[in-house]
């Protein structure tokens, strides 16, 4: 920590927007993003001039989650870059979605500019340093970073049959084709995989039903049309190998800092099943990876999901229990799940009971809606007999917040207003080819890069389904019957059989060339009457219509 003077009787107002937020008196002690405490997140000020500690999150309590909210332009990616900075700092790991691509500036450090050099004044940020951190950049279509996948025997058919909203009826089909493929020795890595499965299921309902119960065709009709939906949304490209080691993910530099793994998702969030899908297997995975280890002195690693409307716009309630399980029981891994989204409406009320460090931006409150959502907010907070909450929300500044965090024994602090500080990284994207280089000197570099698509379910059905044809038509040619020519008597016909008795000479049906003749003639004659018969009664039929 450094300890620094403010200016005695600084009234200057923020450059980001009013109203003016007074900075405390000289000899204030504040921290430079993290030190073995907490993350320094900014200054706050009462309005009788008051001292008040600058605003942290402490290190101890990071793992009790947190939600970051506000509208549009207000400051939520600046604080989530400053939280991300002081994690990393800290030495712990990091994961965030990047919505927009203004996160990946955080690989490259910051340039000095007259409103960040402003910011840092009006705060006594002394001295106030640009760096780079350290980034691994992902992506689920391995455009922007390293793929990340998974295989579909990792996703397990109960979270399939949630993220799909399956029927009890099709999630028991589901379990049956699990339960085949472990049976048969058949690798579910896969979409195709488990295309393949459910269609040969389909072809084996009446042998399975008789273990298993009723596997009906219309039921994985349903769960393959579920399946086409997500691999339109780029499920093809999740599901596969090399699956993703979430050790990866947990990787510290040799200075002791955590890195900070970015997801590129901006292409993604077009994709709101396959998000959704993705997060919530990740979190799945962590909580059964990890071991218990109770309330750490700091996360093991920090999670934020970034547009979480995403993860619960129109989701099935079992789906939202789902996420409200792993959000509350994976805090005892020592695991941090930081929620960002534009409305705190947005999270569903048995998640936001679970989010205990609290970032509000600017909301505005013109609409209905809007003013439920500020409501909501600001009772939330613990209140500030200092001022409305309520009111102050609507009134915050870009680049201000009301903030309260976890302090001494769990209890939220009083609510206060603050002035963030500013990041050590750069603001805004980074260019493709520092992305590209980034990318080169990563840790993970071409561990990840190459699909390998080894025998699993689908190689092995289709090896046996050409297994089966081959054998069907080699019996075929083996024990069938063949065509033979007629026997007509005479030299023509095949020697009978050893052991058997050639049968007696029929009597000769030869006949005269004079009787062949008159028949032939006979016959001509039938025919060229017959077929003027039936010309007549055509063309009669024809004519009459």
């Amino acid at each position: 920590s450094q300890c620094n003077e403010f200016r005695d009787g600084c009234t200057a107002p923020l450059i980001f927007g009013e109203p003016s937020l007074y900075l405390p008196p000289k000899g204030t002690e504040i921290r430079d993003m993290a030190d073995d405490a907490g993350i320094f997140l900014g200054a706050s000020r009462k309005p009788d001039d008051s001292y008040q500690k600058p605003e942290e999150l402490l290190l101890r309590y990071g793992n009790r989650h947190g939600l970051v909210t506000g509208a549009t332009g207000t400051g939520k990616t600046v604080t989530l870059q400053i939280l991300t900075e002081g994690f990393s700092d800290a030495g712990v790991p990091v994961f965030c979605a990047d919505i927009k691509g203004d996160l990946s500036g955080i690989a490259m450090m910051g340039t000095a500019q007259d409103f960040l050099l402003k910011r840092a004044e009006q705060i006594r940020l002394d001295p106030y340093e640009f760096r780079e951190f350290p980034v691994i950049f992902w992506d689920l279509f391995g455009e922007q970073g390293h793929p990340i996948r998974a295989t579909v025997s990792e996703m397990g058919p109960l979270l399939l049959s949630r993220l799909m909203n399956l029927t009890e009826a099709q999630e028991g089909v589901m379990n049956i084709a699990f339960r085949i493929a472990d049976e048969e020795g058949l690798l579910l890595l896969d979409m195709k995989d488990l295309q393949s499965l459910l269609a040969n299921i389909a072809s084996r309902a009446d042998e399975i039903a008789a273990r298993y119960g009723n596997v009906t065709k219309q039921s994985v009709g349903a769960i393959q049309r579920s399946l086409l939906i997500l691999e339109q949304q780029g499920g093809a490209n999740f599901f596969g190998e090399p699956a993703l080691r979430i050790s990866d993910l947990m990787r510290t530099t040799p200075d002791g800092r955590g890195a900070i793994s970015v997801l590129a998702a901006d292409k993604l969030m077009m994709a709101p099943r396959l998000y959704a899908t993705f997060l919530l297997w990740l979190m799945s995975e962590l909580f059964e990876v990890l071991p218990e280890v109770g309330d750490p002195d700091k996360p093991r690693l920090v999670f934020f999901f970034d547009e979480a409307h995403l993860l619960f716009d129109d989701a099935p309630k079992v789906l939202i229990d789902r996420v409200e399980q792993v959000v509350r029981l994976i805090r005892s891994k020592g695991v941090g799940v930081y929620f960002v989204t534009q409305n705190p409406l947005d999270v569903p009320e048995t998640v936001l009971a679970q989010l205990g460090n609290r970032v509000q931006h600017a909301l505005r409150a013109y609409t209905p809606r809007e003013q439920k959502a500020v409501r909501t907010a600001a009772d939330t907070f613990r209140p500030n007999p200092d001022f409305d909450c309520a009111k102050a929300i609507t009134q915050l500044g870009t680049g201000e917040a009301l903030v309260s965090t976890l302090q001494e024994k769990g209890v939220p602090s009083m609510v206060q207003r603050t002035l963030i500080r500013p990041p050590s990284s750069r603001l805004g994207p980074i260019t493709p080819q520092e992305r590209q280089k980034v990318m080169a000197q990563s840790p993970v570099a071409g561990q990840y890069d190459q699909t390998i698509d080894r025998e699993s379910a689908f190689e092995m059905l289709q090896k046996k389904a050409s297994e089966a044809q081959a054998a069907g038509e080699q019996a075929q040619e083996g024990g069938g019957s063949r065509w033979t020519l007629p026997d007509f008597g005479g030299g023509g016909s095949a020697p009978a059989p050893s052991g058997r008795r050639s049968p007696a000479p029929r009597p000769s049906n030869r006949q005269t060339v004079t009787e062949a003749a008159i028949k032939s003639v006979v016959r001509s004659v039938g025919s060229s009457l017959g077929r003027a018969i039936v010309r007549g009664i055509l063309g009669s039929l024809s004519r009459g219509r």
